[in-house]
Order: C-alpha cells, then sequence, then structure tokens
C-alpha cells in the first residue's frame, strides 16, 4: 500500500490487508497492468492506478450484490 494510506483509508475488517494487497497485484494482471515488484505504485500513471482501484470497486459491489440477492435481502 502506498504511504500513508492505511490513515486515509483503514480497512474495515484489519485482517484482510494481506488479502487486498494480493488482490490488487491479480487485478492489475488482469488488466495488463504490470505491477511494481517492489510495492510502491506511485510511480505508475495516475490512470493506471485508477483503472485497478476502479475495477476493485467494481467488483467488490458485484460480489455484494450477488451475496445480497442469495440472501434474499435486496430489494
Amino acid at each position: 500500500m502506498a504511504v500513508g494510506s492505511e490513515t486515509k483509508n483503514p480497512l474495515v475488517v484489519k485482517e484482510a490487508k494481506q488479502v487486498m494487497s494480493q488482490w490488487k497485484y491479480e487485478i492489475a494482471n488482469e488488466l495488463g497492468i504490470t505491477p511494481p515488484a517492489d510495492g510502491y505504485w506511485g510511480n505508475l500513471t495516475s490512470r493506471d492506478c485508477g483503472a485497478v482501484g476502479g475495477h476493485m470497486v467494481r467488483k467488490m459491489i458485484q460480489m455484494a450484490e450477488s451475496q445480497m440477492a442469495s440472501k434474499g435481502t435486496w430489494k
């Protein structure tokens, strides 16, 4: 994660930090973006970082909607 990102956007479930970080790399690879080997995303373009983050959000919304629909809580 970027320097300072933990204080700006803390994870609700702190144990998910490692999984979210790994998922970010998987999403970048899916989009054809070469993730940084050293873990520092600051050298990538804003467009590429935004694409990764946007795709992650879309997938999280899709997962939440699917979960809600399967439980019958989506009206």
